[in-house]
């Protein structure tokens, strides 16, 4: 193993020779991984472009996160610049290297898009955020290449499991009482952390995010029926109006949670509510104003 890493470490001292000539557009490109980008991501699909691809392509992410953190505390894989002392750490984070998040987080989100819409400009955006993203964290310093190997071989592995078996869940699910689907939605969360319990920030939040939006979007098809198709800037204000709603939520509930222990209940506190605004309430509120239409009880 340490011929591997000695080896990966000489190829992040290759790229990182173009330092600081590349550092904007790489750490650029590793912003289209964090966790800030998503939550604009996901709310323009799910609230302005199409609410069933939106709460699908949710679901496989939250999944995503939930996995990449239990694999990463199973690994426990150092970073490059705290393997080697000559790679320069040029971007922060947290937790370990080994599968890169980044990596398979890009893969399931761009790749179940441009499997989704089959468009061709689609999948070339798609192909290019695959190299580009994982590529901007070797340049930082933050992952070795077997780190993104792993990433690659995980999320394409969720993403077929998920593109099979999702339409035949959904279509289950849709004849199943609303008692069943919150169950569900409660049940499933709370298996993912009964089956490998952690404290990991990642994992709690996959999780919370996991219940709050199942809750969400079972009531809201129930009671809101909410639809994403509208004129532009209908469109755009909602974006506009809940992303600010949702950050709000995001430093407010950790401002007024920040010392309370146990840290892990309050995380999972903070991000369900979070998963509940983004599928529930947030479109209920849209409806409201009529800033979308609901589609017709059947």
């Amino acid at each position: 193993m340490q011929t591997i890493l000695d080896w990966g470490a000489n190829v992040v001292l290759w790229f990182q020779q173009f330092h600081p000539v590349l550092d904007l557009p790489f750490k650029g490109f590793t912003l289209l991984g964090e966790e800030e980008f998503f939550m604009l991501l996901l709310p323009l699909i799910y609230w302005c472009l199409d609410r069933r691809t939106g709460a699908r392509l949710a679901v496989v992410f939250l999944f995503s996160a939930w996995s990449n953190a239990v694999a990463k505390v199973l690994a426990a894989q150092p970073r490059p610049f705290q393997y080697d002392s000559r790679v320069l750490q040029l971007f922060d984070v947290t937790g370990g290297g080994l599968p890169s998040g980044h990596t398979q987080n890009t893969v399931v989100i761009w790749g179940y898009l441009a499997a989704q819409f089959r468009r061709p400009w689609l999948w070339i955006v798609a192909a290019a955020l695959m190299i580009l993203v994982p590529l901007s964290r070797i340049y930082l310093g933050l992952h070795f290449p077997t780190d993104l190997l792993g990433g690659y071989i995980l999320g394409a592995g969720l993403l077929l499991i998920y593109l099979k078996l999702e339409p035949m869940v959904e279509a289950w699910l849709a004849r199943r009482r609303l008692a069943w689907q919150i169950g569900l939605a409660v049940l499933v969360p709370a298996l993912l952390l009964l089956i490998f319990p952690t404290s990991d920030e990642s994992a709690v939040t996959g999780a919370a995010m996991l219940l709050g939006m199942g809750i969400g979007i079972a009531l809201e098809r129930r009671w809101v029926r909410f639809e994403a198709a509208g004129s532009w800037p209908k469109q755009a204000l909602r974006l506009a109006l809940g992303v600010a709603v949702l950050f709000a939520l995001r430093f407010g509930l950790k401002a007024a949670f920040d010392g309370l222990d146990p840290e892990p209940v309050f995380r999972f506190v903070r991000y369900s509510t979070i998963g509940l605004f983004a599928a529930l309430i947030a479109p209920w509120a849209f409806v409201r104003m009529r800033l979308a239409g609901a589609r017709p009880r059947q």
